[in-house]
């Protein structure tokens, strides 16, 4: 069983069990969520899709903590002009782990 949930912007495809990686909440690591925004809910041949979201289904996340993604690197450059500019980031996130889901 899958399901696909919206947040932070975004759309990510969510099994039981698994760790997931979302934009960042201002929750405390221990703390359970529940997502109601799902858009999809899906058991072998059994699939229902909302419009926009599926009524009735929510799924439940523990969180795990926060961290910073991989560093990437931003750089800036003229030609034959001496300009150069590096610049780094690090995406914020939340470690969900996905506890159930019920449709």
């Amino acid at each position: 069983m899958y399901a696909v949930i919206a947040t932070g912007g975004k759309q990510y495809r969510v099994q039981q069990g698994e760790t997931v990686r979302v934009e960042k909440l201002d929750h405390e690591a221990g703390k359970t969520i529940e997502f109601n925004e799902v858009l999809l809910v899906a058991d072998g041949d059994n699939v229902q899709v909302g419009a926009p979201h599926v009524a009735g289904a929510k799924v439940t996340a523990q969180v795990m903590g926060d961290g910073k993604g991989v560093k990437l690197l931003i750089y800036k450059y003229r030609r034959r002009k001496g300009y150069r500019r590096k610049t780094g980031h690090r995406q914020p996130f939340t470690a969900l782990k996905i506890t159930g889901i019920t449709a």
